[in-house]
């Protein structure tokens, strides 16, 4: 199979999502007039984010432009395994959208809430609390998978523990901003997947 085929849909997802991340965060700030400081998640945690966003971006990026740079972790995929990477990317991608269009302008850069900010009930986070943690990852992981790398899937997996380790601090922002409803809220779903159970 044509690598230069796998480069350009990885490439369409890729930055599908960036767009669609990029104007709902833009939409947010305009329509709130409010720009939240990244420094609230503390110095440590800002740097670790910092220098890992650089690896995160940077390999994706190195392999669109040349996957020669990226040879070193080339895993050896069949093509059905990285068609399926695709498939994946594909449906992440309608996930990116949803949860966007669901928080609306509640999205933040940050685990602080925006001032006005409502709590986000209906769309996706009717079943996952965190569903950005959740597609954001795996846009990665399905990168790798279409990349036939190893190391931007880790970068992804990487990811998720990251955001996984300052989920805590966002819910107890979160349950100091809605008290019982928050926890109520918990209650029902699911961190970062689906509650089994009733969600109603």
């Amino acid at each position: 199979m044509n690598e230069n085929i796998f480069r350009i849909l990885a490439a369409l997802i890729l930055f599908t999502g960036m767009g669609i991340s990029g104007y709902f965060r833009r939409k947010a700030d305009r329509e709130t007039g409010e720009k939240i400081s990244r420094r609230v998640d503390g110095t440590v945690m800002m740097t670790i984010i910092r220098i890992g966003g650089l690896f995160l971006w940077f390999s994706p990026l190195a392999y669109l432009i040349n996957p020669q740079w990226m040879a070193w972790s080339k895993i050896g995929l069949h093509d059905w395994a990285r068609w399926l990477g695709v498939a994946l990317g594909i449906l992440n991608t309608f996930g990116i959208y949803w949860l966007f269009s669901s928080i609306g302008s509640g999205i933040t850069p940050t685990s602080a809430t925006r001032t006005e900010h409502k709590l986000v009930t209906h769309g996706i986070y009717k079943y996952i609390r965190h569903p950005l943690y959740t597609f954001g990852a795996s846009m990665f992981i399905y990168f790798g998978m279409m990349a036939d790398n190893w190391f931007i899937a880790v970068l992804g997996i990487l990811t998720f523990i990251l955001m996984a380790i300052r989920t805590p601090k966002e819910e107890a922002n979160l349950i100091e901003k809605f008290g019982d409803e928050y926890r109520d809220y918990m209650k029902r779903t699911g961190r970062f997947m689906p509650k089994l159970g009733d969600n109603s």
